[in-house]
């Protein structure tokens, strides 16, 4: 089974990216989405995480307290790293044992939607694609969703940049024009990379 990596900073667009390869059939595996679960109502990574950050870090009804954490380690990159590190950990977990289940049915491919692009995910990948954006472009469409432009730039900061993922990654996709731009540029790394494996989407 080919496992293909979509990975990507804030606003760069990689779920756009990992959403087109789901609308043409392929499995996607959002670490986000296993993120929130993890970190919900029962959640395995909450005794954790309440463990560093405190009884604060958990709402009433046992589901993270996203607001107080995040405005604890926004503004300390090493509190950042620590959730982090607690978060990707259950993540990763769950995302290994969802891959283990699709290579038994006997998939030809998967892909992993990863926003940090950690080693444990990076040796799961047979080939990782980075997805970047101007960062103008990022501002924006975070602005979009509501999120306060200093705010914005923090969060970026903390991240690393495109250069750093990119030597991470063995193809770039630019996703600072328009979605035909960026649609056009899988459709060229399907046929390449997918299609050239027999993988037929």
């Amino acid at each position: 089974m080919f496992v293909l990596g979509v990975t990507g900073g804030i606003g760069s667009g990689k779920s756009t990216v990992s959403s087109y390869l789901g609308d043409k059939g392929l499995t996607v595996i959002d670490a986000d989405e296993l993120s929130r679960q993890v970190t919900d109502v029962g959640g395995i990574a909450v005794p954790a995480i309440a463990e560093v950050f405190g009884r604060r870090a958990v709402k009433d009804n046992g589901a993270l307290n996203r607001k107080y954490v995040s405005g604890i380690v926004f503004k300390d990159k090493t509190k950042l790293d620590v959730l982090s590190s607690i978060v990707h950990r259950f993540v990763l977990d769950k995302m290994e044992e969802e891959v283990g289940k699709l290579r038994v049915k006997g998939a030809k491919c998967v892909v992993l939607d990863v926003p940090i692009p950690v080693n444990r995910f990076v040796n799961m990948c047979n080939q990782i694609w980075v997805v970047t954006c101007d960062l103008d472009v990022r501002l924006a469409r975070l602005k979009d969703r509501g999120m306060d432009a200093d705010d914005a730039k923090r969060r970026i900061a903390m991240q690393m940049t495109d250069d750093e993922y990119e030597q991470l990654g063995d193809y770039s996709i630019d996703n600072s024009g328009t979605l035909d731009e960026t649609y056009a540029s899988i459709d060229k790394l399907i046929e390449k990379e997918l299609n050239g494996r027999g993988i037929r989407i």
